[in-house]
């Protein structure tokens, strides 16, 4: 796969099993800035859901300046570090960014981007109209944006906003 490249595949049943060895993998390497949980976020954590086949993992950790030497960790176990969004985040990807099979997100536990992704995941896992919506949204901006993954993921945006927006009502 490359880069930029974005093909959306059905739900494959195996998504939720790749991020359980993935976590028990990460577990003990991230253990000293483990602050809260390892979650599965992103289309691949919704069952049924058309998805990019690439495993979204978040983990929580106490602070950005504080989870700074885990990218190190990380770089030396197979993911590749990348600054995006690094006011928010410490941003990764595996094997390769040309060949994407995981993103890892590191993210202060409770922060709010923390709480947005959490909350997106649960409301497509519990509505499946929503979901639907969701990934008609995706296949169609996956056609449109083929070549753009991030021209693909600003495109999403307004959705995702609206949606995280109707639960502050």
């Amino acid at each position: 796969m490359n880069d930029d490249q974005i093909i959306i595949k059905p739900y494959n049943d195996n998504w939720p099993w790749q991020f359980e060895q993935e976590k028990r993998r990460l577990q003990p390497l991230i253990n000293p800035w483990l602050k809260g949980s390892i979650e599965h976020v992103g289309s691949t954590a919704v069952k049924g859901l058309s998805a990019k086949p690439v495993i979204d993992i978040m983990i929580g950790v106490k602070s950005l300046v504080a989870s700074k030497s885990a990218i190190l960790i990380l770089v030396e176990n197979g993911y590749c570090y990348y600054p995006y969004k690094a006011e928010v985040m410490h941003w990764f990807c595996k094997p390769t960014p040309e060949i994407r099979t995981h993103h890892l997100h590191l993210i202060p536990f409770n922060s709010p981007l923390w709480h947005e992704r959490i909350l997106f995941r649960d409301l497509l896992r519990k509505n499946s109209e929503l979901a639907a919506e969701y990934q008609e949204l995706k296949i169609n901006l996956s056609e449109k944006h083929s070549g753009d993954r991030e021209l693909y993921t600003q495109h999403k945006w307004p959705f995702i906003s609206k949606v995280l927006a109707s639960q502050l009502e």
